[in-house]
């Protein structure tokens, strides 16, 4: 942590000091907006978005190349820098925003001209996602779905060993905001019967975090755990939508498959790893009868610092209401696994990740109720209707439903920020 972090600093981006604002000058949080002249790169700092194409020219002293990518179209060339370019332009973006520099007089008639309110721009996706992978961090949320399917069995014997995931579909993932069709697919009604090809009737969430991938690796290398933070650019919040009836019929012997690939929805701003520095937390505490990692994926400073206190919230708006509901409440203090856990047994047979992968955590669950990340698991698979008030339940989603991730973080002596939040409403299918 450094004097960016500090949380007596404020700005003279008036918004950016208001209590409960997701997007203080400690967060400076990227993303790519539709600007005049195309794609741009923007910084945002209370409700406004400051433009780096416009105020390029103010961005140095930073490392050879930095500047060049950040009047880039998207953001995977400042991926490609690594930590010590990312660092110093935050640096100097803090610099230019703080409202106690001894030249903030000059950087505001500088950078006014390329402030625009936050509502009126159009966000459009912030990188190139090469490739997207989907991991299943939350030994509570394979609980408590294994117990719905393996009541005797809920926990298949590699789960504490091995960080479990598998490769996604990057050509559906989705900016926040964008409807979501329901699918059609293969159902099978009851056992015994023939499948049927229909609308998913059991259309589902699923409360992610999505850690954008850095610098990367070459193919044949392999990322050390040490090491392994430091491939992580940043994070967004994700909605790995789910058809249940669907993947219910498919996933055997492979996996998910269609029940996934229809979309995948995801903030649009990047909360850069730099910026979560206050709130790393220990790694989950292991339960003494639990196996201890491997070699490969265990070390001092991921047990001590590789957790992140990030608190993540969904609220669901049916069509008959006007504010929605909250229904769940969970933190990625919960997740089994690290994120720098993930890279390191990505990389660990030579796989080569690039600047903009996507790597999803899987559904965020923890042990309370109201910990629970999906409707699979707040229903019991259909089987317990969730009251939302009102006369109105849902076993899974309706047409119509708008589901609302958003997610902060807080801890005493620095200031809170947030990563603002993920929408999508759900339509119905011809």
């Amino acid at each position: 942590m450094d004097a960016t972090h500090d949380a007596r600093r404020q700005s003279w981006v008036f918004s950016a000091n208001r209590p409960g604002n997701a997007f203080p000058v400690q967060n400076l949080p990227l993303g790519v907006f539709a600007g005049a002249s195309g794609p741009t790169i923007g910084v945002a700092i209370g409700d406004q978005v400051l433009d780096l194409r416009g105020c390029s020219a103010l961005l140095g002293p930073v490392p050879a190349g930095t500047v060049q990518a950040c009047i880039a179209s998207t953001l995977n060339p400042l991926m490609a820098l690594g930590p010590e370019c990312w660092s110093a332009l935050r640096a100097r973006l803090s610099d230019l925003l703080r409202s106690d520099h001894p030249e903030t007089a000059d950087f505001q008639r500088a950078l006014r001209p390329h402030l625009v309110a936050m509502t009126d721009v159009r966000m459009l996706k912030p990188a190139v996602i090469g490739d997207y992978t989907d991991f299943y961090a939350s030994i509570d949320h394979a609980r408590n779905a294994g117990k719905l399917f393996r009541p005797d069995n809920p926990l298949l014997p590699n789960y504490k060993h091995v960080p479990i995931g598998y490769h996604g579909r990057t050509s559906s993932i989705v900016l926040s905001g964008t409807t979501v069709k329901r699918p059609k697919g293969q159902i099978l009604p009851s056992p015994g019967t023939a499948p049927r090809f229909a609308p998913c009737q059991a259309l589902d969430y699923e409360i992610e975090a999505g850690f954008f991938v850095g610098a990367g690796n070459r193919m044949g290398e392999r990322i050390g755990l040490e090491d392994a933070a430091s491939h992580l650019f940043g994070v967004c919040l994700l909605n790995d939508w789910s058809a249940r009836d669907i993947q219910a019929w498919e996933y055997q012997p492979l996996g998910p498959f269609l029940a996934k690939s229809f979309a995948t929805s995801i903030s649009p701003w990047i909360v850069t790893m730099e910026a979560l520095a206050p709130f790393r937390t220990g790694a989950y505490a292991r339960p003494a009868e639990d196996p201890a990692p491997l070699a490969y994926l265990s070390s001092e400073k991921d047990l001590r610092e590789g957790g992140i206190d990030l608190t993540v919230e969904v609220y669901l708006r049916t069509a008959r209401m006007d504010e929605g509901v909250r229904v769940s409440r969970s933190n990625l203090r919960n997740l089994y696994w690290t994120p720098a856990q993930l890279v390191t047994h990505h990389t660990s047979n030579g796989c080569n990740l690039q600047p903009g992968d996507l790597l999803g955590t899987g559904t965020v669950s923890g042990p309370e109720p109201e910990n629970l990340g999906c409707l699979l698991e707040l229903t019991r698979n259909g089987r317990e209707p969730l009251s939302l008030g009102a006369g109105e339940q849902r076993r899974f989603l309706e047409d119509g439903d708008e589901v609302v991730f958003r997610g902060y973080c807080e801890r005493p002596g620095f200031a809170g920020i947030g990563l603002g939040e993920c929408r999508g409403t759900v339509v119905g299918c011809e």
